[in-house]
């Protein structure tokens, strides 16, 4: 979150400093990588359980405002007037019909993901308290840039298609206030469940406790682009001493974010490119087309052609720097597959022969 208010400033400003507790994280200090992440998840396990129906009082302590009411991340405008706000208990769900009516207890790391199981189920980390309605628009979709919108609340959210490499289906977008908080939060829910998840599920962000690369593209961003808030550090801190005993170690040290996901990152833009740096055509065609390079490409690259059998066809090795001719005039008619790979990713086509 970027923006706070000056009065919250005041509240927080003798623990403005994250209050980590000495040596805290002594055996993470100096690794990186996968070996940063297994020390990370060493040091935050086995944490102290909230009960889920817990959750509702911890509120109270972790995601008040100043001026005592619920800190809702869904309806909350930190640069203006807020559309509406929650009284603790009074506003609490119950049931909703539209925006305003009540506040409820959001996943962000959906339970469908984990599938509902005990820890990560009342992980504070994780679990915000959100307005009930935009929590059920949400549902159990990713995070993601949204560029066409289906729904737009009344803070500014906006849920519809993605527009992120890798994934252009239904996404949530939260107001860029409180993207780095959610970024965040999915690094600690991949580190402190890390070799914790084997009942756990996939989705269209997730392989079980792992992040997928489109989405931790999309998360690192969010996380350099709204750094590290009083807010957090607050929240992080009241969770730590008054209920689950562990912290989130990538607000007390958002460096490591970038030490353990940006390799994942840049080899996931490589595939990415890679992937699409190809172009087939004529398709179909009787006689020839051509697969060209849309960018300048050295790499040593495998052509390998098969039917719908799997039978091989052809196979070319080249390094072509913009296109290779293919003739199809003695193939038989019909559907074939066109894969042209090097050692770090591939691109694919289906190609029919008239």
């Amino acid at each position: 979150m970027k923006k706070v208010s000056f009065l919250y400033l005041i509240i927080v400003s003798s623990i403005v400093f994250a209050q980590i507790p000495p040596g805290y994280y002594n055996t993470a200090q100096g690794l990186t990588g996968n070996a940063l992440k297994t020390a990370l998840h060493n040091i935050i396990d086995n944490h102290t359980q909230v009960s889920y129906n817990g959750l509702w009082n911890a509120y109270k302590k972790t995601d008040i405002k100043p001026n005592g009411k619920v800190w809702d991340m869904y309806s909350d405008i930190p640069s203006g007037t807020p559309p509406y706000q929650f009284t603790f208990v009074t506003d609490q769900c119950g049931n909703y019909s539209v925006e305003g009516d009540c506040y409820n207890r959001e996943h962000s790391w959906p339970q469908s993901w984990f599938n509902s199981l005990t820890g990560p189920v009342s992980d504070l980390f994780h679990v915000y308290p959100t307005d009930g309605k935009v929590n059920g628009l949400r549902s159990n979709y990713p995070y993601g840039n949204v560029t066409v919108t289906d729904t737009i609340t009344l803070n500014g959210s906006r849920f519809g298609n993605c527009s992120d490499l890798g994934y252009s289906l239904k996404a949530f977008e939260p107001i860029d206030e409180y993207k780095g908080d959610l970024a965040r939060t999915y690094f600690y829910m991949s580190t402190r469940y890390y070799t914790e998840d084997a009942g756990w599920s996939t989705s269209a962000a997730t392989n079980k406790s792992t992040i997928l690369p489109w989405q931790v593209n999309v998360l690192l961003q969010w996380h350099h682009q709204d750094p590290v808030s009083a807010k957090e550090i607050a929240r992080n801190d009241s969770i730590y001493y008054k209920f689950q005993n562990n912290r989130n170690p990538f607000i007390d040290n958002p460096q490591w974010a970038d030490s353990i996901w940006t390799m994942d990152v840049t080899v996931f833009l490589k595939q990415y490119e890679f992937a699409y740096a190809f172009s087939l055509a004529p398709n179909p065609s009787q006689d020839v087309f051509s697969i060209t390079a849309q960018t300048k490409h050295t790499d040593n690259c495998t052509i390998t052609i098969t039917d719908i059998t799997g039978k091989l066809i052809e196979e070319h090795h080249t390094s072509f720097m913009e296109s290779l001719q293919i003739d199809c005039s003695k193939w038989q008619k019909g559907l074939y597959f066109i894969t042209v790979s090097n050692t770090q990713s591939r691109s694919n086509f289906k190609f029919l022969k008239e």
